[in-house]
């Protein structure tokens, strides 16, 4: 395993264009590289403007998704490298697991890892998982898994399935209707720094085979998870699938439902009825 430490957040946007013109002749296992940053502050003025995006309320804790926010730009580092094998334009994020070990202050220094673990294979392609871990003090307070889905891409002979199998109860009755408007993928992009094409424009989606614009996936978890603000435990596991994309502009619906001492909850098509999200949140 090599371990990087870089000294200062890169650049997304150059990230996203260095992986478009390295997109093609990708290939191989993952890269055994792990990249950290340390002492990282959370700068008030961006914490705010995400806090506002996402429907949060403004306090002194991060919500629980916001350190992805952090360490979202040394995972695009790292799938942006020519050794990751598979090309990051088109990748689509198809589930995402937060543990927060414990409420995070937005006063503390943060050290960052992330790393890429189990390719694996999927009907309509293949998966990777991109890891992170968040400490404070010299213990970890946060730690997270982003499934990334790569249509028409193969997994290396002999790798498992993917698992994208969240089980959620009853949730018939919607508790919230949301009009997402055709601006809400811009609006993420600028507080969270990632501009993937596929989310900005439906000029530029349908150039990843995306009939429009479609919204973030952390960011209809984060407006889901805003909305059960005060009723979360300060540690706890949230982990969601992200079915139908969510086409901008759209209307939605949340659903919730109390379950072993946390949530069950999905985001639905308020015309159709398709599955956005579903996802859990219990209590470590």
């Amino acid at each position: 395993m090599t371990r990087v430490e870089l000294t200062e957040t890169p650049s997304m946007r150059a990230l996203f264009a260095r992986a478009a013109v390295t997109a093609r002749g990708r290939g191989g296992d993952l890269p055994d590289t792990r990249l950290t940053r340390t002492g990282v502050p959370v700068d008030p003025a961006q914490l705010a403007a995400y806090d506002r995006v996402c429907s949060f309320p403004l306090a002194d804790t991060l919500p629980p998704t916001y350190p992805h926010v952090l360490a979202f730009p040394l995972q695009l580092a790292l799938m942006s490298d020519r050794s990751f094998p598979l090309a990051l334009p088109g990748l689509v994020h198809v589930r995402n697991r937060v543990d927060v070990l414990r409420a995070v202050r937005a006063d503390e220094a943060l050290d960052l890892e992330v790393w890429a673990e189990r390719f694996a294979r999927h009907p309509r392609g293949a998966t990777v998982d991109l890891c992170a871990s968040v400490s404070a003090g010299g213990a970890e307070v946060w730690r997270s898994r982003s499934t990334y889905l790569a249509r028409g891409a193969t997994a290396p002979e002999g790798a498992p399935g993917s698992d994208l199998s969240v089980s959620v109860g009853e949730l018939a009755r919607p508790v919230a209707t949301w009009r997402v408007p055709d601006d809400a993928g811009r609006r993420y992009a600028r507080v969270s720094g990632d501009v993937n094409p596929i989310h900005l424009s439906g000029l530029t989606a349908k150039a990843f085979g995306f009939k429009r614009a479609i919204a973030h996936g952390m960011w209809v978890k984060a407006r889901a998870l805003a909305a059960l603000t005060g009723r979360l435990p300060d540690a706890m596991v949230v982990d969601v699938v992200f079915r139908k994309p969510l086409f901008l502009p759209s209307t939605v619906t949340l659903s919730t439902a109390p379950a072993d001492g946390g949530w069950d909850l999905a985001v639905r098509n308020a015309t159709t009825g398709a599955d956005h999200l579903l996802g859990t949140v219990r209590p470590l």
